[in-house]
């Protein structure tokens, strides 16, 4: 007998000892890994170098996605916004349906909505998610010829629209209450163990898109804060048993100065000082967010990190950005603890996506996809906008005295300012007096490129969107007499010098190209923040007389106390390379692309016209020089 009760004894600890093992089994941490990009902004082809390599391109971007999936069977592919909206002529010619098109094929299967997104209005972002042709285009020349188009005659094919969900939490649709696109979604994983993984992405829109767009893309829409609302939707995940929780959310920030700032670097600092504007705003954003939230994804600055911040707990959580135009892609690799869904562990990297890597191979399927609607642009680039009688190089005029060299002035940034200047000048289109055009936004000559070099030239629509291919929008501002002074100062290294307005922080000499009628003279010897010697604004009748004259500085001295409409673009509206004034404008409204603003200007120099037989970078009624460089 008592043989026997030590058997039974040994048995049931026997059974026991199976029953717990067989109820944890597989119980062990499970990887998952998230691949995050952002700011793509329809580069459907390599946007250039990138650290000195090849990089980008959506045939090398899915290669590289699908690399970052291997031996990682738990994967989610995400973007952090602006996927489409300002985008290069082969993706916007198509109203950006080919990127749409190319991601269903790499697997994204979530995006955040950038400011971007929102370039038309919410009837065209929900088609990008519904399908179906653009609302006034040619079905067949620039919608709806889909992605299996035959090569190359194109044949109308519906357009599908995005296989994967734009997430929108903090955008609501004010006639409804509701949100525009759903707040979140679970990405569900069963393991080989049979456990199961619930990860809550959160897609959270720019609360400062209104400022970016033009009005009437935002007019049935409410922006609401951005931290406020991640924290609102904690409970509800958390009551669907989601306890890892990803915020993509389009907004983000720069390093501080620390070298060497490499794409991995998260530098908090400015030399060895700590720097409070580092990897902002983002990191106030973050500074605010539920404990609950595992991960941020970032966009909107463009720039490359791998941080760990602190949330309004002092609890370090990842947040990343991967640059912008599908340079970079990141891995966050998530360690799981199953049994709570509790995040216990991550790595972070991002990766540059190098065409040079002769371990990659470029997605044939992409590749043949960009191919077909490169065949198909033909039409559209081809067409003439204007007609040329000589060259309009992006090359700096000579100052009045040749020994002062260049005045920093250029022909092809002069036809921008005036056709700027010409599409926001009307009222209620911004009742513009100056436009002011960025030189970095010009990157080449409206030209003939095709030897012989004979005029005139008949330009086309590929031609002037090489020269502007950014998608900027006009945003046209009340600046003061002292705003304009200070923001002319703010075109050359200062050296941190102070102007009224505030600090110049230039680190290169930038000159502001002028429209018709603006006039600004400066020093090469003046001191930092005084080099601007006379600036002043001339109106023509339709005749082309002069109407009035407005000094606004005479010999350095402010001598006006009036307020100016000012034209600018968006990039430059927000502060863009350091021209921190233009912040400062008031009553904006934003206007048309760049690109389109400039096409109809151009229009008028279409030939055959006998009143204008086609645009002449030299005549008289243009009235140049604008800009003179004195001693």
């Amino acid at each position: 007998m008592k043989i026997r009760k030590i058997i039974v004894a040994l048995l049931i600890t026997l059974t026991t000892s199976c029953a717990y093992q067989g109820a944890n089994q597989g119980v062990g941490p499970v990887s998952v890994r998230v691949i995050a990009f952002n700011d793509f902004h329809g580069n459907l082809v390599s946007p250039g170098d990138f650290l000195g390599k090849a990089s980008g391109g959506v045939d090398y971007l899915a290669s590289y996605v699908n690399s970052l999936k291997l031996n990682h069977p738990y994967h989610v592919v995400v973007s952090a916004g602006d996927l489409t909206g300002a985008s290069p002529f082969l993706s916007s010619a198509f109203h950006d349906e080919g990127t749409i098109e190319t991601m269903n094929r790499l697997g994204l299967e979530y995006n955040a909505l950038g400011n971007h997104e929102f370039d038309n209005d919410k009837n065209e972002i929900l088609r990008k998610q519904n399908g179906g042709c653009f609302a006034g285009g040619v079905v067949g020349l620039d919608t709806c010829l889909g992605a299996a188009s035959p090569n190359p005659v194109p044949v109308p094919n519906p357009f599908e629209g995005a296989k994967f969900k734009y997430l929108s939490a903090n955008v609501l649709v004010k006639s409804t209450g509701k949100t525009l696109f759903p707040s979140y979604d679970i990405k569900h994983f069963v393991t080989e163990t049979g456990n199961n993984i619930r990860i809550g992405f959160i897609g959270i829109a720019l609360k400062d898109t209104p400022s970016m767009v033009t009005p009437a893309s935002v007019a049935d829409l409410a922006f609401l804060d951005e931290v406020e609302t991640v924290n609102q939707l904690v409970p509800k995940l958390r009551s669907e048993g989601v306890e890892t929780i990803v915020v993509l959310v389009h907004q983000g920030g720069k390093q501080g100065s620390t070298v060497p700032n490499s794409i991995n670097d998260c530098s908090l600092k400015s030399g060895d000082v700590d720097d409070p504007l580092a990897v902002q705003p983002i990191r106030e954003l973050v500074k605010g967010l539920d404990n609950a939230v595992d991960v941020v994804i970032s966009g909107h600055t463009h720039t490359e990190y791998t941080c760990q911040l602190p949330n309004r707990l002092g609890r370090l959580i990842p947040v990343t950005q991967a640059g912008s135009y599908g340079h970079i892609l990141t891995s966050i690799d998530l360690t799981i603890d199953p049994s709570t869904g509790d995040v216990i562990n991550s790595g972070l990297q991002n990766h540059l996506v190098d065409r040079t890597n002769p371990d990659i191979v470029p997605d044939s399927t992409m590749a043949t996809i960009v191919e077909a609607y490169n065949l198909n642009l033909a039409p559209i680039a081809n067409k003439v906008v204007a007609s040329l009688l000589a060259s309009v190089p992006n090359a700096e005029l000579p100052a009045k005295s040749p020994a002062t060299g260049t005045t920093g002035e250029k022909p092809a940034g002069d036809l921008i300012a005036d056709a700027m200047l010409s599409a926001t000048a009307k009222h209620g289109l911004g009742d513009a007096q100056i436009a002011l055009m960025i030189t970095n936004g010009i990157r080449t000559d409206y030209a003939n490129k095709v030897s012989p070099f004979t005029y005139p030239y008949e330009l086309t629509y590929g031609d002037a969107f090489a020269v502007q291919p950014y998608s900027n929008y006009m945003v046209t501002m009340t600046l003061t007499a002292r705003h304009i002074k200070d923001v002319l100062e703010m075109q050359f290294p200062g050296n941190s010098c102070a102007t009224p307005s505030g600090i110049n922080n230039q680190n290169k000499t930038r000159v502001l190209q002028p429209s018709r009628g603006f006039y600004f003279s400066w020093s090469a010897s003046g001191a930092n923040c005084n080099k601007i010697r006379d600036v002043i604004l001339t109106t023509y009748d339709s005749t082309g007389n002069v109407a009035s004259t407005d000094t606004i500085v005479r010999n350095g001295i402010l001598a006006s106390k009036k307020h100016y409409r000012v034209t600018v673009n968006n990039y430059m509206a927000d502060g863009g390379d350091n021209f921190s004034v233009f912040k400062s404008g008031t009553d904006l409204i934003v206007g048309v692309k760049d690109i389109e603003a400039t096409v109809d200007y151009l229009a008028q120099f279409i030939t055959p016209n006998p009143n204008n037989p086609g645009y002449d970078p030299n005549a008289i009624s243009l009235h140049k020089p604008r800009i003179d460089k004195l001693q």
